[in-house]
């Protein structure tokens, strides 16, 4: 059940003993990660925000972002994009970042696969394209993640602090850890990465692992 402010918007909500909080406003929102879909077996139940959950409309569920928010999902392997309406939460996997309706998914080609890499960029609705609308970018417009992608597991201002989280995390069965780093707003920052991966049941193993390494937080970096 979602907790309310005394503004009436939502705060915060908990499902499956882990609380999640809610932005107060969808404005510059734009992540990167993997994308899953659901289907039949949640048709024409109700979703978070009250609405009937319709397997073929152009719908998502996120587990931020204020109902109802319209996004625009990219799929990053084949430039595929669609306007959708956040009405619902979750996914509730640790490795996802939105559950799109079947018919969302289809228009992204990523029914066949279950999962996709997309870019979730909110959009102002006075100014978005048709609801469900499908964009095909041109080809040299395609943003492909053809050297895989990484798991970011820390950024630090301090090194010594990404060394002992990198050390920390060595005995990792899958995937390379290492440390790069970048100039943010005029300080450095070093980033733990792990990868590249190319694979998303590699990247969902590798998040499982780190789980029992306490380490929750943590989130797809593509490049």
């Amino acid at each position: 059940m979602e907790q309310r402010s005394k503004y009436g918007n939502p705060v915060s909500y908990e499902v499956f003993d882990k609380r999640y909080y809610v932005m107060n406003s969808s404005k510059d929102y734009v992540e990167r990660g993997i994308a899953s879909w659901y289907g039949r077996k949640f048709h024409g139940r109700r979703t978070s925000s009250g609405e009937t959950y319709d397997m073929y409309a152009m719908t998502a569920a996120h587990k931020e972002l204020p109902l109802p928010t319209y996004v625009e999902v990219t799929n990053l392997e084949n430039g595929r994009r669609v306007i959708v309406k956040v009405n619902d939460r979750g996914p509730f996997h640790d490795n996802r970042i939105i559950d799109l309706s079947y018919t969302a998914a289809a228009k992204l080609d990523i029914i066949g696969t279950g999962t996709g890499l997309v870019e979730v960029r909110a959009i102002d609705p006075r100014s978005r394209p048709e609801e469900g609308s499908t964009i095909r970018v041109a080809e040299d417009k395609r943003i492909s993640p053809q050297n895989g992608f990484y798991i970011q597991v820390g950024a630090f201002s301090d090194l010594i602090n990404a060394v002992n989280l990198r050390n920390r995390l060595s005995s990792i069965s899958t995937g390379d850890i290492h440390i790069s780093e970048v100039v943010v707003e005029g300080s450095l920052v070093h980033r733990v990465r792990i990868g590249p991966i190319d694979d998303v049941e590699v990247a969902d193993n590798i998040v499982a692992e780190l789980g029992r390494y306490g380490v929750l937080d943590h989130h797809i970096v593509l490049e």
